[in-house]
C-alpha cells in the first residue's frame, strides 16, 4: 500500500463503531496468533449485506477462527443458518468453541473436508455467499458456487487484489505465485464477464467482489 492508501484504510478503520464483546475477542485472539481474518473494513461490509439481504441460509468458504461466520450470524435474522467449511485442522476446534462463546453453535454447520468435495455435495440455493479462502481455487469452485446461488443472491470474494500483486504482469511476479495471480485474474475476468452476474471490484481492504446472480 502507498502512504495515502494506508492513510485512507486507518481513517475508514476509525469511523467504525466498536464491535461486540466476542467479536472484539476473537478478533484480538486472531491477531494476536497470526490468523488472517478479514479487516474491519471488510466486516463493515459484510454486515451490511447480511442486514440488506437479511439471508436464510449463509455459505461461507474459508472459515478460520470463525470471526466472519459469527460476525454474519449476529447481523443475519434468527433462523439464519451457516454453512462454514474449513480443512486446516488447528483451527477447526478453536472456529467450533468461538461459534459456542458467541451463541450461534446451533445455527452452524462446519465441515472439515476439501472445499471442492464439500461444494459437490451441497444443495443450496445460499443466499450469500463468502469466498475468503485458497486464492488458486477461486476460479476452480466458480462453477459450484453459481449452482448453488439463486437470482438476487450475493456471491462476495475477499483479497482479490493480492497486495496489489493482481496489477502486475506475469514476468513481474514471483514464480511460485504465479498460478495463483494467473487463476486470479481469470475469476475476476469471469465475474465481470458472465451475462448471469453483475459485478463489482472494490478497492476495500485487500480488494473485494460483490457479485449479485440476475
Amino acid at each position: 500500500m502507498t502512504m495515502d492508501e494506508l492513510r485512507t484504510a486507518s481513517f475508514i478503520r476509525s469511523l467504525e463503531p466498536p464491535e461486540s464483546p466476542v467479536l472484539e475477542e476473537i478478533r484480538e485472539e486472531a491477531e494476536k496468533n497470526g490468523v488472517p481474518i478479514v479487516r474491519l473494513e471488510t466486516g463493515a461490509l459484510l454486515s451490511f449485506f447480511t442486514g440488506l439481504l437479511k439471508p436464510g441460509k449463509i455459505l461461507e468458504i474459508g472459515t478460520a477462527v470463525g470471526y466472519s461466520g459469527t460476525l454474519m450470524l449476529l447481523k443475519a435474522p434468527e433462523n439464519c443458518t451457516l454453512t462454514t467449511i474449513e480443512n486446516y485442522e488447528p483451527r477447526i476446534p478453536v472456529a467450533r468453541e468461538n461459534f459456542q462463546k458467541a451463541g450461534v453453535a446451533d445455527r452452524v454447520t462446519l465441515y472439515t473436508e476439501d472445499a471442492t468435495d464439500v461444494l459437490k455435495k451441497l444443495d443450496g440455493p445460499y443466499d450469500m455467499i463468502f469466498l475468503d479462502a485458497a486464492k488458486a481455487q477461486y476460479i476452480v469452485w466458480l462453477p459450484e458456487l453459481l449452482r448453488l446461488l439463486p437470482p438476487g443472491g450475493v456471491l462476495i470474494a475477499d483479497n482479490v487484489l493480492q497486495e496489489g500483486d493482481i496489477l502486475e504482469p506475469r514476468a513481474a511476479i514471483r514464480r511460485r505465485d504465479r498460478t495463483i495471480h494467473k487463476r486470479m485474474r481469470a475469476f475476476l475476468y469471469e465475474i465481470k464477464h458472465r451475462d448471469d452476474l453483475d459485478t463489482a471490484v472494490l478497492p476495500l481492504g485487500d480488494g473485494v467482489t460483490v457479485s449479485v446472480r440476475k
